[in-house]
């Protein structure tokens, strides 16, 4: 039928309306989504400082509460707005624990908006589905259940689970060897439940390389000749031994044979089974280890491939289908696809095979193709898992890879040799999935019991055991998957934080090899608590979570107990430290060794060091103070200028070329000197009165694009001068090639901006009849027009405080500023004009 279409006030989100058939009664429906979370869980404002909070607070004392997890999409309002006057609602998110979290968040916003039920009327109502075919979808309308409270409620403990625990670690490791160590390189040294065993199973592996002591072994082969122009090798049927006078004796033994004679020959039908059916763990496996896509950008494609129809819903722990599902309706899709056609028309018109039993979770149907796509289409890594995921689901339906194993069994003198042929009788699946089909061998020769052959050659083979390599990603998500750590959705998400946290490095082949720190932290939990990182302890945690999305186990008796056993454990943990400090010792320099000589303290006049290592900061090592500074930039001294404050020497923080830049004073930015700064402002936002580097003295006028923002004066940026805005990412460049830009104390009359004095040089001076001096409003005066123009930072970064969009303001709106100039004012017409000067 028809339908409309428009974006909601957030932007992001369609509504699509039309009018149809809802159980039996006409209804006009709003189809809408959100996304991801509506909400995320965090501590209150207070308990979010880490420097005024104890992180053992953090296991009961602090309260949580429920915050917009993207603010900026507004989306309570949203669902609010569209949810207004509804009736019935019918929630159609990811069929899975977190799917069922976001049901309820998403019940929280629109409830008390929507009409109120008669008496006991239904209003809630819930869609299952697996993939986003009409079929599928039309089977959900059909058959609409209800949101489970139970799974929902594991989603919530496991949230505060993960909160309290990660970040009362990560907050006391964090700031101790920060506080200690300059060339930790990681901005933040985190611990989480299931991140740490996690880097655990990596840091074992490089433990068992690192104490290999490789031994020797001898191996006697021999070559015998069944005609003149070939020669057959033989396996030693004692494999292999360790003393070489022991081997020595067998090589004389045999060598005094002339002829190798046949003991038997015996003749099986072997059978290589087709695949289980693909699940999640599986697919990230195979995507990793032959793909070379590591878990998480997998995980990003297949849900990309979910929403567009392509495949069913990729985070399921089945492998196994249903009796009721469509194996041929999924299979005849793919009859035209010239890469498997003759497979795909071979199998429906001789029939299918019935796909091997495996195991049902109960969640969903394993990872199928949903409809015919082409390499054009998907492109890329998209097509190559797609082209994956659709021969392994041919494969389950094929037939098994049938051969025959012919074994010869010699004797020369006493010893035993055998040697092992293959010959393929039926391909079966291995025709749509060659690199599992059996290799090409020599042929074996026809022999029977008593046959003599020649000996072509008789030798000892010198060899060592190699140590293991290092895990691959295939490897530790089987390790994962084996012990309970995570859950098919958040394995990836698990391997990705120890990578970005540079406690492992991704080598060639997809192998994590673990840094000095990742090293050194897993030591360290091994020697105060182990369980901190085994397995153990989250394995049984997460059965619990399990227990309470099967309404099996009380929630907040989880959550108490869980909390408890890990409060005690920090406590001993932080009693402990020591333990841990030893061996950070060996590895890391302390601060006062790190780094090169910047700045001068404010407090003892003697040079603080520089240290780049993430997070940046200055460390004095006479007052033994550590500043911190802002990130992702560089810093280097400003002009020998200290602070009127403090006279700690200025820094200058740039984030390059095209980006913003700022001086700083060290002190004043980790401790605010005035009621309306906080924690992190440099002086582009100080509001001191009178110093010629502050926000009073170099703010020109209100940003043009944030709320709370003032464009300021780069005084370091000539002859390119600008401004930058001290909120957002807004740099408005003007005067290239002035000899001298000012902010002057006179301000705009039409729009309270401070006016600009502005020193040409004579030979390039833009400006009417030769003239070489103006003073005027960037905003208004019609001189100043075609000299400015609007740009955005060229280098920006998450962990850089300045984000771009709206911020909470610090008490300076568009009244007047500090120092008794006024913030740009914008009249009607005022729009229409700035516009006009930053396109």
């Amino acid at each position: 039928g028809s339908m409309s279409s428009r974006k909601g006030l957030n932007g992001a989100c369609s509504v699509h309306e039309y009018t149809g058939s809802f159980i039996g009664q006409s209804a006009h429906f709003k189809m809408t989504s959100v996304c991801g979370h509506v909400m995320t869980l965090d501590f209150i404002g207070k308990y979010n400082s880490w420097d005024k909070v104890d992180p053992a607070e953090l296991f009961s004392k602090a309260p949580t509460e429920k915050k917009e997890a993207n603010p900026k999409l507004t989306m309570v309002k949203f669902l609010q707005v569209e949810g207004r006057g509804c009736d019935c609602i019918v929630l159609w998110l990811d069929c899975d624990k977190e799917g069922e979290n976001i049901c309820f968040e998403v019940l929280d916003a629109v409830l008390p908006v929507m009409n109120k039920p008669h008496s006991n009327e239904r209003t809630i109502y819930r869609a299952k589905f697996s993939s986003i075919t009409d079929t599928d979808i039309c089977n959900a309308m059909n058959h609409l259940g209800e949101p489970n409270r139970n799974e929902a409620l594991s989603v919530d403990a496991r949230q505060e689970l993960d909160l309290r625990i990660g970040c009362a670690f990560t907050r006391f490791q964090t700031k101790y060897f920060q506080g200690k160590y300059g060339n930790l390189d990681s901005s933040l040294i985190s611990f989480g439940p299931c991140q740490t065993p996690t880097l655990g199973f990596c840091v074992e592996r490089h433990d068992k390389i690192q104490s290999f002591k490789p031994e020797t072994y001898w191996v006697l082969q021999a070559k015998v000749n069944p005609e003149k122009e070939s020669s057959l090798t033989l396996d030693w049927d004692r494999v292999r031994v360790f003393d070489r006078e022991i081997a020595q004796m067998f090589l004389n033994i045999t060598k005094m044979a002339k002829e190798a004679k046949v003991e038997s020959v015996s003749k099986k039908e072997k059978v290589k089974q087709r695949p289980l059916a693909l699940n999640t763990v599986e697919m990230l496996r195979v995507a990793s280890a032959a793909l070379g896509m590591g878990p998480q950008h997998a995980m990003q494609i297949a849900e990309r491939l979910y929403t567009q129809g392509y495949i069913s819903y990729p985070r399921t722990e089945t492998t196994h289908y249903p009796e009721n599902f469509d194996l041929k309706g999924c299979l005849r899709q793919q009859a035209n696809n010239p890469y498997w056609a003759e497979t795909v028309k071979a199998l429906l018109s001789e029939g299918i095979n019935r796909p091997r039993k495996g195991h049902d979770a109960g969640d969903h149907p394993p990872i199928t193709p949903m409809r015919a796509a082409t390499e054009a289409e998907l492109g890329g890594d998209g097509w190559r898992l797609y082209e994956y995921i659709t021969r392994h689901f041919i494969a389950t339906v094929s037939a098994d890879c049938k051969y025959l194993q012919t074994t010869i069994s010699f004797s020369i003198g006493p010893e035993r040799f055998t040697c092992i042929g293959k010959v393929v009788t039926s391909p079966g699946f291995t025709e749509i999935m060659p690199w599992h089909s059996i290799p090409l061998e020599e042929s074996l020769p026809h022999c029977e019991k008593g046959d003599l052959f020649p000996i072509g050659e008789i030798k000892l083979l010198e060899k060592q055991t190699s140590p293991p390599d290092y895990l691959t990603e295939a490897e530790l998500i089987t390790l994962m998957e084996k012990h309970g750590i995570g859950t098919d959705a958040s394995i990836p998400v698990h391997i990705n934080n120890i990578c970005q946290r540079n406690y492992v490095i991704v080598e060639s082949g997809r192998r994590l090899k673990p840094t000095n720190l990742g090293i050194v932290l897993v030591h360290g939990y091994y020697k105060i608590d182990a369980e901190l990182v085994l397995p153990t302890i989250r394995s049984a945690v997460e059965k619990q979570l399990n227990l309470i999305a099967l309404g099996k186990a009380n929630y907040h008796q989880v959550l108490e107990h869980t909390l408890d056993i890990f409060k005690r454990k920090f406590h001993y943990f932080v009693d402990s430290i020591a333990g841990m400090d030893e061996l950070m010792e060996v590895s890391f320099s302390p601060l006062a060794a790190t780094g090169k000589p910047l700045s001068r303290c404010g407090k003892c006049h003697r040079f603080m060091k520089y240290i780049q290592a993430k997070p940046s900061r200055l460390h004095c090592s006479h007052c033994d103070d550590t500043y911190s500074l802002p990130q992702n930039g560089t810093i280097k001294l400003y002009k020998e200028l200290r602070c009127p404050l403090d006279d700690f020497e200025l820094v200058l923080w740039s984030s390059g070329s095209r980006g913003k830049s700022y001086p700083l004073c060290p002190y004043c930015y980790n401790h605010p000197p005035f009621r309306d700064m906080k924690k992190g402002m440099g002086c582009n936002e100080c509001t001191h009165p009178t110093c010629q580097h502050s926000l009073s003295m170099l703010g020109i006028g209100q940003c043009v694009e944030c709320e709370n923002g003032v464009l300021v004066l780069d005084s370091t940026s000539g002859p390119k001068w600008k401004m930058a805005c001290n909120k957002c990412n807004v740099i408005v460049h003007f005067f290239e090639n002035a000899h001298k830009v000012r902010v002057s104390p006179e301000t705009c009359d039409l729009c309270d901006a401070a006016l600009v004095d502005v020193d040409f040089n004579k030979a390039k001076s833009p400006l009417p009849g030769d003239e070489t001096q103006h003073s005027g409003c960037v905003f208004c005066d019609p001189v100043f027009q075609d000299l400015v123009e609007l740009k955005h930072a060229g280098r920006r970064h998450p962990m850089h405080r300045g984000g771009q969009g709206k911020r909470q303001g610090r008490g300076r709106g568009k009244g007047r500023r500090p120092g008794g100039r006024l913030n740009p004012k914008k009249p009607k017409d005022k729009m229409a004009a700035l516009a006009a000067y930053f396109v």
